[in-house]
């Protein structure tokens, strides 16, 4: 009985990753300092206004804090939709007497006029009624309130937004394509799911889905990786590594570094600290920019390399499958991956190394096959 009852309360459930306690608790923080912030700013620009604040803005920092990669959460949906909302809040509140009739009918004209737009977001039916049951503090703005609270608090809260998200590594507002370098679809894509696929399906539904195209390549591309690794794979990075690396020292003087990328024609190498630990990577336009920074008396206290490299290196373990580096060579254009145990850098995979490995593997399985 009681099974039958759970099962039927989850088929009420939507289906919805529920996060980890820590990344709940990030959003929650978000979402205090977004309101906290852009309610005080609003408060110290606005002064005795009564209407300095509005409540729509919690339902919309729920959105950016807890799903900034939704549609709907997006810079364009939170400030126009919210600015067309109270547009039409006004309006309904200055010619329909009648309440009830002006803020339902003030909801219905702002969803089709967002839906329109492309700027659809939850909160800003919340917006339309306010400007209608706002009270007296609110009736009297007129169409002031558009811009303040409006927009005033709509964009404060964005850019808390922006910078909360990005400060955990979140991409929001988000991409519009996978591919960042050109339009074209990624080397995945073009032997597998276009993105013209994607957008025909899309084209071809008939309710709004609460996921960008950007979100369903994404996907589409890491569960055709994961596919693909079910097959067999013969090779680890141990394998195929070569162990003789050509390095940078954290110490190295700028103008030696240069020289070194002289002597073996390379366009970035790993830096790497007294105890041999991967420390980050010098490309050689890292040195072009310093070289542009000379005559600055700001930068004239650069003179080693870990001044000017790059701490944030992409490294695999020894004993990964090198199926797990086809997405950096294939999809961002590596030249080559530090293998790295204990924080030491033990081998370096290059391009060329995936190149045969890979062509090994065909090889077997064409023979295989046959």
């Amino acid at each position: 009985m009681f099974h039958a009852k759970s099962a039927w309360l989850n088929t009420l459930k939507p289906n919805f990753k529920v996060l980890p306690l820590k990344d709940r608790i990030l959003c929650g923080v978000g979402a205090l300092l977004g309101l906290g912030l852009s309610s005080f700013i609003s408060w110290l620009a606005l002064g005795d206004l009564n209407a300095w604040y509005i409540a729509p803005m919690g339902a919309s920092s729920v959105l950016l804090f807890a799903v900034p990669a939704s549609p709907l959460a997006q810079p364009w949906n939170m400030v126009v939709g919210n600015t067309l909302a109270a547009l039409i809040g006004v309006t309904c509140a200055m010619f329909i007497p009648n309440l009830t009739e002006a803020f339902s009918i003030a909801v219905a004209l702002a969803i089709v006029l967002m839906m329109t737009t492309d700027s659809l977001h939850p909160p800003s039916g919340a917006v339309a009624i306010t400007a209608v049951l706002g009270g007296e503090a609110v009736h009297d703005l007129g169409y002031a309130f558009l811009f303040y609270p409006v927009l005033l608090n709509s964009v404060l809260l964005m850019v808390v937004a922006i910078i909360y998200n990005r400060l955990l590594g979140k991409q929001y507002p988000q991409k519009a394509q996978v591919n960042t370098r050109t339009t074209d679809p990624t080397p995945t894509q073009k032997v597998s799911i276009q993105p013209a696929d994607i957008q025909q399906v899309l084209e071809q539904q008939s309710q709004l889905l609460d996921i960008s195209e950007y979100d369903l390549q994404k996907i589409i591309l890491e569960a055709q990786q994961l596919a693909s690794r079910r097959g067999t794979s013969q090779f680890s990075c141990r394998d195929i590594m070569s162990q003789q690396v050509i390095y940078l020292r954290a110490e190295d003087d700028i103008q030696s570094a240069l020289d070194k990328f002289k002597q073996v024609n390379l366009m970035s190498l790993p830096v790497v600290s007294d105890l041999d630990r991967l420390v980050g990577n010098l490309a050689l336009y890292d040195v072009v920019e310093w070289f542009k920074r000379a005559a600055d008396p700001k930068a004239s206290w650069e003179n080693h390399v870990y001044q000017i490299m790059n701490p944030k290196v992409v490294t695999v373990q020894p004993d990964q499958p090198i199926e797990d580096l086809v997405p950096y060579f294939v999809e961002r254009s590596f030249n080559y991956i530090p293998v790295v145990e204990q924080k030491r850098l033990v081998g370096m995979i290059s391009r060329a190394d995936m190149i045969a490995a890979l062509s090994q593997q065909l090889n077997a399985l064409q023979q295989y096959n046959h």
